[in-house]
């Protein structure tokens, strides 16, 4: 049942695409909702989430916030008119990723919404996973935050910031915001769901992504143990000291 509603994220279509003789489409609804009622979703984020920050640790001292804008022919909640995709309806996510890039908080909104005042709510939902704040903390932004407002708020917050200037290129390898970058670039290009939304309500649109955030830091966590494996099983060297 699981994995099916793994393979729906990923391989997008209707949940009849995806049911069998063993599942209907029915029932992949049916399941769906009770685990979104539940909270599945959101305790499987959260329960990756800190076991990467016991395994290798969150970097909250560099974050990193960027929106991106997706389609949603079907509409719903979360939905406006996209300035850059002929006034079609779509949907924008607002993403912040710690230093590692990592996803941990999410805000979903209209097409139509600006960045900048995404940004608050965006930081605000940190507190939803039990962290807080550093002492000491910068944020990344593109040319969308460059504004008084956006300054403003960071300034009442104690964070430093780094904003990519208006009108002005900069090769992204050149800047720590390419993680975010990429971060997204995942959300679109891995998870077809996340690519076309074709769910109306907000909180069935927000636990596919919390679903897809948890199913990153897993290959994270997994990465990582495969390469200390590789290093604790590489021969150690002798040397003749003679």
């Amino acid at each position: 049942m699981f994995t099916k509603l793994v393979d729906r994220l990923g391989l997008d279509g209707s949940y009849t695409k995806h049911a069998d003789e063993r599942v209907s489409a029915a029932t992949l609804r049916t399941r769906r909702h009770e685990w979104f009622r539940a909270g599945a979703f959101t305790a499987l984020e959260s329960i990756v989430i800190d076991s990467f920050d016991a395994i290798i640790g969150l970097d909250l001292t560099h974050l990193s916030i960027d929106g991106c804008c997706v389609k949603v022919p079907c509409g719903g909640d979360n939905a406006g008119s996209n300035p850059t995709d002929r006034g079609k309806s779509g949907q924008k996510r607002s993403l912040r990723t710690e230093g590692h890039g990592i996803p941990i908080g999410l805000v979903l909104d209209g097409a139509n919404r600006h960045d900048s005042p995404l940004l608050a709510p965006t930081l605000d939902c940190l507190s939803r996973f039990g962290f807080s704040l550093s002492e000491r903390i910068r944020i990344d932004l593109d040319a969308g935050y460059d504004s008084a407002k956006t300054r403003e708020l960071l300034t009442l917050l104690g964070c430093e910031w780094k904003i990519s200037p208006k009108e002005r290129f900069i090769e992204i390898n050149l800047i720590r915001r390419w993680m975010i970058e990429r971060t997204n670039s995942w959300h679109t290009r891995g998870f077809g769901l996340l690519q076309i939304g074709l769910d109306r309500t907000a909180g069935v649109q927000s636990a596919w992504v919390r679903l897809a955030n948890a199913i990153i830091i897993v290959k994270r966590l997994l990465k990582e143990a495969w390469t200390r494996c590789r290093w604790e099983s590489r021969p150690v060297k002798q040397y003749d000291c003679r």
